[in-house]
């Protein structure tokens, strides 16, 4: 299973790679040289958008950084075996995570979305920071309720609601009326 520690493993041996200092990639992605550094050594479980602006200064897929491996042709991914768990929050300095995202793509070689199945827990909604990338998101609700914030907007969707919208608007998904959630994301970044 993996984990921050895991997740900030691979940020680094990719920067690494590229012979490039933790500086120079923060400056590339437009980040704070601490925040890389942090999650670099698994200290911050970060949000997707800079997540999602390292994998672009890298030259790489976001998936680079939640896989192990790729494979070519189909991918199946059965009940009980989403093994691969990277956990994010839109906290600033979070104890735990909001979200624990379950790739359902994992090893897929050359693909252009990342289908997630997401955990989101009570509590996600407290002093969040919304997030903005480019690219796109779908997300339908398996079970619980979930708030998305989207720009100056707020959309409240329950068990079969769904949303797609345009990542370049400052978002923000977190659980609502206190209860876990649980959804099926797909996440699209050119």
């Amino acid at each position: 299973m993996a984990d921050r520690h895991s997740l900030g493993e691979k940020v680094r041996s990719v920067r690494e790679s590229r012979s490039l200092s933790t500086a120079q990639l923060a400056e590339r992605a437009d980040l704070a040289p601490e925040l890389v550094a942090q999650i670099e050594s698994g200290a911050l479980i970060p949000s997707l958008s800079p997540l999602i602006r390292i994998a672009r200064s890298l030259g790489v897929r976001l998936g680079t950084f939640l896989d192990d491996q790729e494979q070519i042709g189909p991918v199946i991914s059965r009940v009980g075996e989403h093994e691969t768990v990277v956990r994010f929050s839109g906290r600033e300095r979070p104890s735990r995570s909001d979200l624990d995202f379950f790739s359902l793509a994992a090893n897929k070689a050359g693909r252009h979305m990342e289908p997630f199945l997401i955990d989101i827990h009570p509590g996600s909604a407290q002093a969040v920071h919304a997030s903005a990338h480019e690219g796109e998101e779908f997300i339908y609700v398996l079970s619980g309720e979930v708030e998305v914030a989207y720009g100056n907007d707020l959309y409240r969707l329950k068990a079969g609601d769904c949303i797609y919208y345009d990542s370049i608007v400052p978002h923000h998904v977190h659980s609502a009326g206190g209860t876990e959630a649980r959804v099926v994301a797909v996440v699209y970044a050119p």
